[in-house]
């Protein structure tokens, strides 16, 4: 299973209609959930928001999934290792999450639970854009997978 957990909601309804499409398509070779939970108030103490956050998220993982945070300070990949990655992991039945912090970013104990980091850009994205992001890397993985055609 793929799940991506994200902090906030998609309030775009545009937005929320490419990303449905994807999810849709990405349903098409394997199981996806996404996972929206409550992103903080942005009043008070920047540590404490991203601690809260961060908690929500931790909520939603188990102790089996092997986690990748998309981080500005990950490492680059690019859409091949993307697809070998998740060719491994699912070939071993492992469940992969994809975790979107917030608009201040990730909280220390979500940065010390995840196995992985990656950015998807040196470019700074809104939350909810990174959301369609990834989905569309996630439904490119599985194209270049089962070597079908997909725009370049």
């Amino acid at each position: 299973m793929i799940k991506l957990v994200c902090v906030g909601k998609v309030k775009d309804k545009h937005l929320a209609a490419l990303i449905e499409d994807y999810r849709e398509r990405i349903n098409h070779y394997h199981r996806l959930e996404i996972i929206e939970v409550k992103d903080e108030p942005l009043t008070g103490d920047e540590k404490s928001i991203l601690n809260k956050e961060a908690q929500h998220v931790l909520d939603k993982i188990k102790d089996d999934e092997y986690v990748i945070l998309l981080d500005l300070h990950g490492k680059s990949i690019d859409s091949i290792s993307l697809a070998d990655k998740l060719d491994k992991r699912l070939a071993s039945h492992a469940k992969v999450t994809f975790v979107i912090g917030g608009s201040l970013g990730l909280g220390e104990k979500l940065r010390e639970r995840a196995d992985e980091k990656i950015k998807l850009s040196d470019l700074t994205f809104l939350h909810q854009m990174t959301r369609l992001i990834i989905l569309e890397q996630i439904y490119r993985a599985f194209k270049i997978l089962n070597h079908e055609t997909y725009h370049k």
